[in-house]
């Protein structure tokens, strides 16, 4: 019979990469918990129509990269390719808005997008993110950046840059989208890439971020949104860049950074890492003031930003998994319920460990301790379980004393 195998695009995580996912989820539990953040959990399918009218029914995301399937009763169902959509919809059922004047969520886990799967990128992925739900104000545009820098620090990740931008309102969008729209008519459209040339009629804001050097060429002289802000979003981009140079976080202004989703507006960022190769961006988010109204709650504004997790992972040392205190290691079967006695008496208090499900030699026992890389070996043998003592290992140095079972709490802590 032939092996079951993974699809491609997909991963099993096993340590030492699941230790990254661990640490970095509790590196975002303790970071964001510093900034008022709580953490919500939520489904990972909702009904298509939640993408198509958030992401937007003319993006990437939504035209060619969903998985989309009909359930039993043939409702239209996505797995989410992204996590604020999802969020907003839970803020409006649950009417959070009632409870919070201002709501500072994050979230953590699976996405998923057909895309080809490269290094950092895979059809199911995962991300953390935070939505910040009910304020305009510029200062929390500040402090969101703020919360990613601190969280990226946190993960002891450096080499990192930001790159800012604004991409005006729904006042100024339409002016600089008209102004763009004129240029890029004028291009030679047959020199853009066959992506590029779908989004400039369907998503022309798109062709500024296009990563294809002919394109990036063609596009240089293109209009710059900053040409275009009312002075509503000039004010805005201004406090937010005036308070990121008062805390000394240095960020570029780049005029050609967009979002692919068509619910972003005016600030917008991207954190971008310099060990990482040609995919560079390891963290972005930005303003979305009109998705909570456009997904049929109240007009409220909101803003957020999305870390990709695999990316993270290929920048961080090899995480360790948690370290064992003890080994305890059984020699005789008549111990075998004793040891998980004491294993669970000692695990208690607070000790980490592992116990032998059979007797072994000695010699075998302690090669499974070096093996768990723990701290000490405790050995339990006949004339031990007999005496109500237990040997204590040293695995570092060597050294061994027997102690009573009463006295090994006291004796594993000075070890550890």
């Amino acid at each position: 019979m032939s092996k079951i195998q993974k699809i491609k695009g997909f991963a099993d995580l096993f340590p030492p990469e699941s230790d990254k996912f661990v640490f970095m989820e509790q590196t975002a539990r303790d970071i964001f918990s510093r900034y008022g953040c709580q953490e919500v959990r939520l489904p990972l399918v909702e009904k298509t129509e939640l993408f198509a009218r958030s992401i937007g029914e003319e993006t990437d995301v939504v035209q060619k990269e969903m998985y989309t399937f009909p359930d039993r009763k043939n409702r239209s169902l996505t797995l989410r390719p992204e996590a604020t959509a999802g969020v907003v919809r839970a803020f409006i059922e649950n009417k959070i808005h009632s409870l919070h004047p201002i709501a500072k969520l994050f979230t953590c886990g699976p996405m998923f997008r057909y895309e080809r799967p490269q290094k950092g990128r895979m059809r199911q992925f995962h991300q953390i993110n935070v939505e910040v739900l009910g304020t305009d104000a510029p200062q929390a545009d500040a402090e969101l950046m703020f919360m990613v820098w601190s969280y990226l620090k946190g993960l002891g990740l450096d080499k990192l840059s930001i790159e800012i931008n604004s991409l005006g309102c729904r006042e100024c969008r339409p002016v600089f989208h008209e102004r763009l729209t004129s240029f890029l008519e004028g291009l030679d459209q047959s020199r853009l890439c066959e992506d590029c040339q779908r989004r400039a009629s369907t998503n022309p804001l798109r062709v500024l971020d296009c990563k294809v050097p002919t394109c990036k060429e063609l596009v240089k002289d293109a209009p710059k949104i900053s040409d275009s802000l009312c002075p509503g979003c000039r004010d805005h981009f201004d406090t937010v860049l005036s308070i990121l140079d008062q805390a000394g976080l240095a960020y570029e202004h780049n005029e050609r950074l967009v979002r692919g989703l068509d619910y972003y507006q005016r600030t917008t960022f991207e954190v971008v890492s310099h060990d990482i190769g040609a995919q560079a961006s390891v963290a972005g988010g930005g303003r979305y003031d009109g998705l909570i109204r456009q997904l049929g709650g109240p007009d409220l504004p909101g803003l957020g930003f999305a870390c990709g997790m695999e990316r993270l992972a290929l920048l961080l040392d090899k995480i360790g998994s948690p370290q064992l205190d003890f080994f305890l290691a059984v020699l005789d079967q008549q111990a075998l319920n004793k040891a998980m006695i004491i294993a669970q008496n000692l695990r208690d208090k607070g000790f980490a460990g592992e116990v032998s499900f059979e007797a072994k030699s000695v010699k075998s026992l302690l090669r499974q301790a070096n093996k768990l890389g723990v701290k000490t070996c405790l050995l339990l043998g006949p004339e031990e379980l007999e005496k109500d003592q237990i040997i204590v290992k040293d695995m570092a140095t060597g050294a061994q004393k027997a102690v009573s079972q009463n006295d090994l709490e006291q004796a594993l802590g000075l070890q550890c």
